[in-house]
């Protein structure tokens, strides 16, 4: 019988926030990590909070774009935990609140069976700031997951979920097992087991 694990992307899978390394090309690091920690604690409607940041991407050359999700820091782990689920039953997936231009190749080189996020606009090879996806909204991840299992008829006792912000929240709603991976105090709260290392074979140790 399968199971369903679900990951978020951006400081669980990989080490670092996405849109991060491409702010620190355009000079605006500062300005987009304050939108993102705001936005991850609860405090910024996340629609609004991504919308902003992305708008603020506008000119970013995609080929710039390319070659930074090709050069994405894998987290301490990753591919372990990902073949350790498998190994288990596990259909593991991807759900980001980030970019597709990062999470496609990320997961396929991790193994992972799919991935749900957003895209990035662009015309005659530049972004326009403006963004589009499956994971908008800041309940997104919660209805995505509900539509999993039940293509899949996965029941929520054999769900894990893996997390860190409070974007992760509506996904946390349907499953039995729910980690916190070095996460905020939002999330944390609606956690079943709360991991504070930087390692995700730790993960494992939790469906022993």
């Amino acid at each position: 019988m399968s199971k369903l694990a679900v990951f978020d992307f951006d400081s669980t899978l990989m080490d670092g926030e996405t849109i991060d390394f491409f702010a620190e090309v355009l000079g605006l690091k500062e300005k987009i990590v304050a939108i993102t920690n705001r936005a991850m604690a609860g405090e910024l409607d996340f629609y609004t909070s991504l919308v902003e940041r992305v708008s603020l991407l506008k000119g970013l050359p995609k080929t710039k774009v390319e070659e930074i999700c090709k050069n994405l820091p894998v987290m301490n782990g990753a591919k372990e935990v990902v073949e350790g689920l498998q190994a288990q039953g596990y259909i593991v997936v991807c759900f980001s609140g980030g970019f597709r231009e990062a999470t496609e190749p990320f997961c396929k080189k991790l193994g992972i069976s799919a991935d749900f996020s957003n895209f990035l606009h662009s015309e005659d090879g530049v972004l326009t700031g403006a963004v589009g996806g499956e994971m908008m909204y800041s309940d997104a991840k919660g209805d995505m997951i509900v539509r999993l299992q039940n293509l899949l008829d996965i029941d929520r006792k054999d769900t894990l979920v893996v997390g860190d912000g409070a974007n992760d929240l509506s996904m946390f709603a349907y499953a039995d097992t729910r980690v916190a991976f070095c996460g905020k105090s939002i999330l944390k709260e609606a956690a079943t087991h709360c991991i504070d290392i930087k390692d995700l074979r730790e993960v494992l140790k939790v469906i022993e």
